[in-house]
């Protein structure tokens, strides 16, 4: 058990990876076991869908900004919340399905996120190399283009995988006082809380962060340039109009 235990105290995204190409027998192999993972009422509201032909990787690659890791990698999973293929099963079955809604997306959002999840931890602990590319939903409406995607079906999460090149970068994390709690949500001061982030504002890599785009803070570098507010603002109205376009609201 000690390589379990080792395993999760010491995973890390990999985002450089080597020009060897992964079978594709590994990968359905690791789709299949990941489809063991729980879902909303089994329905197993998702579908993944790979791209590892060089053309599609190209159309692919400017919707998450060219990251280093959807550069390198042998393929891209990206895995979508699918409510369009129960449906059609409950049309064909003579009943009446009535998923075309907010609810059901995020039903579907779920069990895509938990199976995206599986993936990671099946494919690290077979050698290979993973990382998010979070830029999924920022141009969910391009991808959806590009992958076909029809009604009801919405990518959720982007899986760049391959062989690794090296261990990946180390990251700080909180501390499990800040994110265990006991019966209620506890009430820090403000004191507390700077204190449950000083792994992150004293870790090396983000004090060079602060410093390198004259910041007072490493939230000052989130708010102001990772995160802004008017990018948030700008992907969130293009995610909600895609939403209404997949008829979930």
């Amino acid at each position: 058990m000690d390589h379990i235990d080792n395993y999760f105290k010491e995973r890390r995204s990999v985002r450089k990876f080597m020009d060897r190409e992964v079978p594709d027998s590994m990968i359905d192999s690791i789709i299949e076991r990941a489809m063991k993972a729980p879902t909303t009422g089994n329905m197993q509201l998702y579908t993944v869908v790979i791209s590892r032909e060089e053309e599609a990787l190209e159309k692919l690659r400017p919707l998450h900004f060219n990251q280093p890791a959807s550069m390198g990698a042998k393929a891209l999973l990206t895995v979508c919340a699918d409510f369009n293929r129960f449906s059609r099963w409950c049309e064909v079955s003579g009943a009446v399905p009535g998923y075309d809604n907010f609810l059901s997306f995020i039903s579907a959002m779920l069990d895509a996120t938990i199976f995206a999840q599986q993936i990671v931890t099946i494919a690290e602990t077979e050698g290979l190399g993973t990382c998010y590319l979070g830029t999924v939903t920022y141009n969910a409406d391009q991808i959806s283009d590009i992958l076909e995607l029809p009604d009801m079906v919405v990518p959720v999460a982007c899986i760049a995988l391959g062989w690794p090149e090296d261990e990946g970068e180390a990251t700080e994390r909180l501390s499990l006082e800040a994110v265990r709690c006991f019966e209620k949500y506890p009430k820090f001061s403000d004191d507390e809380v700077k204190r449950l982030y000083v792994a992150k504002d004293d870790y090396p890599a983000n004090a060079k962060y602060v410093k390198e785009n004259h910041k007072e803070s490493l939230a000052q570098v989130f708010t102001d340039i990772r995160y802004p507010k008017a990018m948030n603002e700008e992907f969130s109205m293009r995610f909600l109009e895609l939403l209404k376009q997949k008829r979930f609201l």
